[in-house]
């Protein structure tokens, strides 16, 4: 049966000051998390919206639902892509912030361990970034107003 080291209150103290700027940016992606769950949602409503108001060919709003729903697509999976890599770099946070403990915990020299899993994380999080630029480049482009709207002069 394994024992472990007696865990000193300094110890403890350190531990938790070095995992607390990972649970800040854990909480951080949360929030980036819920902004795409949301984002993601509304496209679904926006593509089942033209679904059930979709006109048959030859109609003038034809094409236009058309060329909506690929730009819908393209978000849809943009949106998608952004929000699993978001979620594994938080999977990621949470797994780096119990090894600290558990290497303090167990007197483990974790440190390069811990560090890579932050940086994979960070470079996570950058793609999910990335990712949901697309996503809202694609979306202003979808939600331009078409010139004959306008009514310029």
């Amino acid at each position: 049966m394994m024992t472990a080291i007696p865990f000193a209150a300094d110890g403890i103290a350190h531990t938790i000051q070095i995992a607390l700027a990972p649970s800040f940016l854990l909480t951080a992606i949360g929030a980036i998390l819920a902004l795409l769950t949301g984002r993601l949602g509304r496209v679904v409503d926006r593509a089942r919206w033209i679904e059930e108001h979709y006109a048959p060919k030859g109609d003038a709003a034809h094409d236009y639902q058309v060329a909506q729903l690929r730009l819908i697509d393209q978000r849809m999976k943009y949106a998608n892509r952004a929000l699993v890599l978001c979620t594994l770099s938080a999977m990621l946070i949470c797994i780096e912030i119990a090894g600290l403990f558990i290497a303090a915990m167990f007197n483990l020299a974790l440190g390069q361990i811990m560090a890579m899993a932050f940086v994979v994380a960070m470079l996570l999080l950058i793609a999910g970034l990335i990712l949901f630029l697309y996503e809202v480049r694609i979306a202003v482009e979808a939600t331009r107003v078409q010139d004959d709207l306008l009514e310029r002069e």
